[in-house]
């Protein structure tokens, strides 16, 4: 079963997406889908999921603190995404 929303954050540079994301899971309910990932040419991005208000208030608040350490690339929630992403979607590495 796929979570109820997915949000994205993409940025250039490693050290605003770290900022970005630490913001995220501070502001709100959420989890991180996985590690973060390189994208290519100094983009690199975060996903996390949970309910779709928690999300949409993590993604606000993690592009905000972002911006202010770097360049945020995009920023998207998916609500409700289709079962079918979770094959796309990091993975928890087991610990």
């Amino acid at each position: 079963m796929s979570p109820k929303a997915i949000g994205l954050l993409e940025t250039r540079g490693l050290a605003a997406l770290i900022v970005g994301t630490d913001a995220m899971l501070k502001s709100a309910n959420v989890t991180l889908a996985g590690p973060v990932r390189k994208v290519g040419h100094a983009l690199v991005s975060a996903t996390i999921t949970g309910d779709v208000a928690a999300v949409k208030a993590a993604t606000d608040a993690g592009a905000q603190a972002a911006r202010a350490a770097g360049e945020v690339v995009s920023v998207h929630v998916i609500a409700r995404p289709h079962d079918d992403l979770a094959t796309v979607l990091p993975k928890k590495s087991g610990k």
